[in-house]
């Protein structure tokens, strides 16, 4: 089947994280189907979200995996001159939500199942598609705990999110939180017989940036990314709800993503502490933590193998690192050697107007099938 044909139906199904995505789920599985591949629906914790592990060839050799996710993120806010959701052409341009991050991939994958012949395949292809990539990779976790029971253990992971078909060796890990201060409302004419919260969230934000400020004077650094050090930032602050009422609540938003060899984690809970300090100085406030979601760091290869692949099948040579995150990292830290190459460029993700180029997927099917063969 024709790759843009699946494109389209799959741009046409606007399947944003954190909700159901079983429009999506049955779209893929019709697909795969079709294609006479063997998969499992995976359902996950939340009851109406599900991953998809398929498999192409003989499931008890060892092959390699391509994975990606089916989520997008939303349009709203954002001036498309075009639907968002129909595949809309422009000269040799493929316009719509998620045709480069990373739904482009995923027709890549699809149209890889259609073509290969699994009876002559030496080795499995296995096609991983997960959720909720987009608030945290979220749920792939879930099926690369199975991976024992889905498949031999695998030569390595491709995942397929846009790097312009270029192999990438390392990302930055993350972890994000929510933090949520209460206090006790009142007139904002006797500011005194009411506790703001806003105040203490304040003060974590502002710690935030000295925090970062540190990290860029200090590191530790890792001159592979842009920029070399760890980052942590507020990004998000809601409290208040009128002028003249003090705030009873404020929420901050804080992300860390950190070079390999730097937890994460640790650094949120520098964060988190200096957050209990500020409760602890003041006794009628409260504050709550929320994980909003964490993947580790992908590091470096140490075994060149899959890299010297990948190299062969796109002849680009491999970067070393990119600042942004994806779903490598777990399957990394789960044993299964991952390197990042998918069709499209980052620099069109999340943004109106997100297109692939023809070509982009044409080049990426002849990479899939090669592997695949």
């Amino acid at each position: 089947m024709n790759v843009q044909d699946i494109l389209a139906e799959l741009v046409s199904i606007p399947d944003l994280p954190g909700h159901s995505n079983a429009a999506m789920s049955t779209c893929v599985q019709k697909h795969l189907t079709n294609a006479g591949a063997n998969f499992k629906v995976l359902p996950g914790p939340e009851g109406d979200r599900e991953n998809i592990f398929a498999t192409l060839g003989p499931a008890d050799e060892a092959g390699y995996i391509l994975s990606g996710h089916m989520d997008v993120v939303p349009v709203a806010g954002q001036n498309w001159t075009s639907d968002p959701f129909t595949l809309t052409t422009r000269e040799e341009r493929l316009y719509g939500r998620g045709t480069t991050d990373m739904k482009g991939f995923l027709a890549c994958m699809l149209a890889t199942a259609y073509a290969v012949d699994c009876d002559a395949l030496k080795r499995p292809l296995h096609l991983a598609f997960s959720y909720d990539e987009e608030i945290g990779c979220r749920g792939v976790g879930h099926m690369i705990a199975r991976l024992p029971e889905l498949c031999t253990p695998p030569l390595g992971c491709v995942i397929g999110e846009p790097s312009d078909m270029t192999p990438v060796l390392s990302h930055k890990g993350k972890q994000a939180i929510t933090l949520t201060f209460s206090g006790q409302s009142a007139h904002s004419s006797n500011p005194d017989a009411g506790v703001n919260a806003i105040y203490p969230a304040a003060e974590v934000a502002l710690f935030v940036r000295d925090l970062n400020k540190k990290m860029e004077r200090d590191g530790p650094f890792d001159q592979r990314f842009s920029p070399a050090h760890s980052t942590v930032v507020a990004g998000v602050v809601h409290g208040g709800i009128a002028l003249n009422i003090i705030p009873d609540s404020c929420a901050i938003d804080i992300e860390c993503r950190a070079v390999p060899g730097q937890d994460p984690a640790l650094l949120i809970e520098e964060v988190i502490a200096f957050a209990r300090r500020c409760v602890d100085e003041d006794k009628a406030i409260a504050v709550d933590q929320q994980l909003l979601g964490k993947y580790p760091a992908l590091p470096p290869p140490t075994n060149k193998e899959l890299t010297q692949l990948m190299e062969k099948l796109t002849h680009r040579s491999a970067i070393s690192a990119v600042s942004y995150g994806t779903e490598a990292g777990l399957f990394d830290a789960a044993g299964v050697p991952s390197i990042i190459c998918g069709p499209g460029s980052i620099t069109r993700a999340h943004k109106p107007d997100e297109y692939i180029e023809k070509s982009e997927l044409k080049d990426c099917c002849d990479v899939l099938r090669a592997l695949a063969n």
